[in-house]
């Protein structure tokens, strides 16, 4: 008997948001939608991508942008066999709210167990 194994990525984000792509600065990961931008400032530790704040151009808050945008980096830290550290309060706060992205986040982040 043959087993077949389908991995599931869940989207959580808005349709207009899926085919953009996320632009990795060095030090933030980045989108563009129409012509703002909503990021995440990093820092690379190891294994480890500590996700220090999370941000959305004015025009396009409140659109899903910065919802987006985290969850694009959380894919690609997962791709990157890294682990999460969320820090800043909006990631911290969306991961929470969708626990299945708890398995990239560091057993080690000192708020871990409040995930």
């Amino acid at each position: 008997m043959t087993t077949l194994c389908i991995e599931f990525k869940q989207k959580i984000m808005k349709p207009e948001f899926e085919n953009i792509p996320l632009k990795d600065t060095g030090t933030r990961f980045e989108i563009e939608f129409n012509g703002n931008f909503a990021f995440i400032d990093y820092r690379v530790m190891g294994s480890q991508i500590a996700l220090n704040h999370t941000e959305a151009d004015l025009l396009i808050a409140g659109t899903g942008a910065a919802a987006a945008v985290v969850e694009k980096t959380l894919h690609y830290i997962e791709d990157h066999q890294k682990k999460a550290l969320p820090f800043c309060p909006y990631v911290f706060a969306f991961i929470k709210k969708n626990p299945e992205w708890k398995r990239i986040v560091d057993p080690r982040f000192k708020e871990y167990d409040q995930l």
